[in-house]
């Protein structure tokens, strides 16, 4: 007999986690921001970030216990991906708790056109951000992970991939922090002549 299609998610793009990391920012200021502060917010990214079927997320009810472990979620990925990106290993506990959430996660049963076929998953906190569990695995086993930056501004905390030929960028972005960053050189070097 064969098997009853299930549902399917599309595939991840590698810096969904990161993405998912950077929804607090500012990580260095004395007021982070905060994008996730109700399980209805989770729920809210999850549905942008358009990597679940909308049945599939009708079947997720909110509540503290889905936020707390979403939360848990993204500051273990973003701990993984800061220590990789300043050059060091991730904790073994930061990689026990990822690995956690993906033996939890709905395994990626097979590709079918537009995604992974992930069968009928229970509705948890794991189903929800399987496709945030499997990207950061992907990318940390991945070639894109010597890519993986935090931006420079000790104030601001947030992971990207950088995709410069020459690979060294420094800043999420030069419009924020990289400007910031040269406009604060250009003021300490007027000051001192």
């Amino acid at each position: 007999m064969a098997n009853r299609p299930g549902e399917v998610i599309p595939a991840p793009d590698s810096d969904l986690c990161l993405a998912f990391a950077n929804t607090r920012y500012w990580r260095g200021s004395a007021t982070p921001t905060e994008e996730l502060q109700t399980p209805e917010d989770v729920l809210r990214w999850a549905a942008s970030a358009q990597r679940l079927p909308p049945a599939m997320l009708k079947r997720l009810a909110p509540g503290a216990a889905v936020f707390d472990a979403a939360i848990g979620v993204r500051e273990t990925i973003h701990r993984c991906f800061a220590a990789t990106a300043s050059g060091r290993a991730p904790d073994a506990a930061d990689l026990a708790g990822l690995n956690a959430g993906l033996a939890q996660a709905p395994p990626r049963q097979r590709v079918v056109p537009g995604g992974w076929d992930v069968g009928a998953p229970a509705p948890s906190v794991a189903t929800l951000l399987a496709p945030v569990l499997w990207s950061a695995a992907d990318l940390l086993v991945g070639t894109q992970l010597a890519r993986v930056r935090l931006c420079e501004n000790p104030d601001c905390g947030w992971l990207f991939l950088d995709g410069s030929k020459s690979g060294n960028r420094r800043w999420c972005s030069m419009s924020a922090c990289g400007n910031r960053a040269k406009a604060h050189r250009h003021y300490q070097r007027q000051k001192a002549s």
